[in-house]
């Protein structure tokens, strides 16, 4: 647009994308944080396919079932919609989308550890046309087999948010300039928004959540046990 170069309107070139509607989004990991992608990628009418290591949502999942129903039902949709729980491994294989939610886990730390969930083994379940995002955290995925892969045309393309060194070092692979056409990288600031960094209210604001959390501690809420206070991340300092 800024060097008046037009000719979006050709029917395939140069800027030929793909929709988003009608497609399967695989969410690995479906927590608090997966729960919430699931709950505002509904709108893009598209099927999910779920896998948590620790704890399936089901009763959560048939909540979101009986959304997609009733838009089918009343037309806000042309074709039936549906999540359903899967094995790692058919999540990878099926979904176009896969985004990964998952706290990072170590071996011993764990009867399901995450680090490295995403190497060069799981990426060869992905199709071919597949993206993978990740936001969680940046070991779960195998940078290294990651920038293969990418380059190798396993997979279409990836969004990263999150890496296994930050800042992100000037050697990585992951800054291949022959990656640029497919990989999006970000400087951890998928949660960068007002509300969400800086309100208060600990339903909205990290900031209220961290006052909160430290308050319950100190004040003795919820019995005084902080495996009952939900601002509480790190429950496990406090067990004796």
């Amino acid at each position: 647009m800024r060097e008046n170069r037009w000719g979006a309107w050709h029917p395939y070139l140069p800027f030929l994308g793909d929709e988003v509607t009608g497609k399967t989004i695989s969410v690995i990991g479906t927590g608090r944080i997966g729960q919430a992608l699931i709950k505002k990628a509904v709108a893009f009418d598209v099927n999910f396919i779920c896998y948590d290591p620790v704890a399936e949502a089901k009763e959560f999942a048939k909540k979101i079932q009986e959304e997609m129903d009733m838009r089918f039902r009343h037309g806000f949709t042309s074709e039936q919609r549906g999540i359903r729980y899967a094995s790692f491994e058919e999540a990878m294989r099926q979904g176009d989308y896969v985004t990964v939610h998952v706290p990072l886990m170590r071996e011993g730390e764990s009867p399901t550890p995450t680090y490295h969930l995403i190497n060069e083994k799981t990426l060869r379940l992905m199709k071919p046309t597949a993206y993978l995002v990740n936001t969680s955290r940046g070991p779960v995925v195998d940078e290294a087999a990651l920038a293969e892969a990418l380059k190798a045309g396993v997979i279409a393309g990836a969004a990263l948010d999150v890496f296994e060194k930050e800042p992100l070092p000037a050697d990585s692979p992951l800054r291949d300039p022959a990656l640029e056409d497919r990989l999006r990288l970000f400087n951890h600031f998928a949660s960068a928004g007002r509300i969400t960094r800086l309100s208060t209210d600990p339903a909205k604001g990290m900031a209220g959540r961290t006052v909160q959390g430290l308050m319950d501690v100190l004040e003795g809420n919820y019995g005084g046990n902080p495996a009952n206070m939900p601002y509480v991340v790190n429950k496990e300092a406090f067990k004796s």
